[in-house]
């Protein structure tokens, strides 16, 4: 048994959260998998409409009676309250935001009945989060992937531990097998958050040619994409500043080098993104993923892979009490 006060927090066995990764493979079928075999699955939130979210909410539901976490960016919900509103109301038992300050979400999720999680990518972030009333926090590190700070996640996680304490931390960004989590606790993160692992899961719905392509990576195929604040607008107030990581695709080789051009172009891009994500054509554009592609080496169930991130973590933590220090 693998256990830490984020496990009791949540009233799961292990660990382990299965990052939201928006609508990108983070769907119903993964995030009951995932809370069925002990973890806590998400739903990616955002992108979605108000029918579709309430829709695989109550799939969700259908599929499990664990917890599951439903999880939105600031800068969607800024446009979209909506969304927000409907998981509330549907009593989603935790609610997870990224990107962006909370202001008062906590305290509606709060008042609901919920748990509040927050992922940051500074120090200073995660202060905010703490004094916003969230319950967990999410300390995410540069190696990971869709969209992320600067700071490694060696050198972020134990500064947020400290600075929040006793608020549970969960590591992410670089973490795909039971050595990265078992690292995360000796950082004393109280377990792990993980998104590239779980996109190469039998039930993830992107498509197989990007799993595939996940799967044949090594770390440095997947870049910080910095000509995507060229394509897109800036988001509005509170929006944290971060850049996507994503495999390199002939789409970013072509824009990354020409970023003056693709401002020139940005409508045309945005256009061609965002049919690319209607038809689930992303891994053709920016297929987010992170650098911890490079240790996976096989597309497996969603229980098959909490099994071996726990029997990994496990023998990891029984080695280094085998070296008597």
């Amino acid at each position: 048994m693998l256990r830490t006060s984020f496990c009791k927090l949540l009233g799961i066995d292990y660990p382990i959260m299965q990052a939201g990764m928006g609508p990108f493979g983070s769907d119903a079928a993964l995030a009951a998998a995932v809370s069925n075999a002990g973890a806590l699955g998400s739903l990616g939130g955002a992108l979605r409409t108000a029918e579709d979210l309430r829709g695989s909410i109550r799939r969700i539901r259908e599929l499990t009676g664990r917890p599951f976490a439903v999880n939105f960016t600031q800068p969607w919900l800024q446009g979209h309250p909506e969304s927000f509103d409907i998981a509330v109301e549907m009593q989603a038992p935790v609610i997870s935001m990224a990107l962006g300050d909370p202001y008062g979400f906590p305290a509606k999720v709060h008042a609901a009945g919920g748990l509040f999680v927050q992922q940051v990518h500074t120090v200073q972030q995660a202060r905010l989060a703490a004094d916003r009333g969230a319950d967990v926090i999410i300390a995410q590190g540069a190696e990971a992937g869709g969209f992320g700070g600067s700071i490694s996640t060696l050198v972020l996680v134990p500064q947020v531990v400290d600075a929040v304490n006793p608020l549970p931390v969960l590591a992410a960004g670089g973490i795909a097998d039971g050595r990265g989590l078992a690292a995360a606790l000796m950082l004393g993160a109280q377990g792990a958050n993980m998104g590239t692992r779980f996109l190469a899961s039998t039930e993830a719905s992107i498509s197989e040619g990007w799993k595939r392509s996940l799967v044949a990576a090594e770390a440095q195929d997947a870049v910080k994409v910095e000509v995507w604040d060229d394509i897109f607008t800036k988001p509005g107030s509170g929006a944290f500043d971060v850049v996507p990581r994503a495999l390199r695709t002939p789409f970013i080789d072509q824009w990354q080098p020409n970023r003056a051009g693709a401002v020139q172009q940005s409508a045309r891009l945005q256009e061609d993104i965002g049919t690319g994500i209607r038809e689930g054509r992303m891994e053709e554009y920016v297929p987010f993923t992170g650098q911890s592609a490079g240790l996976v080496s096989s597309i497996l169930p969603a229980a098959g892979i909490v099994q071996e991130l726990v029997a990994g973590a496990v023998g990891a933590l029984r080695r280094a009490r085998e070296l008597g220090v």
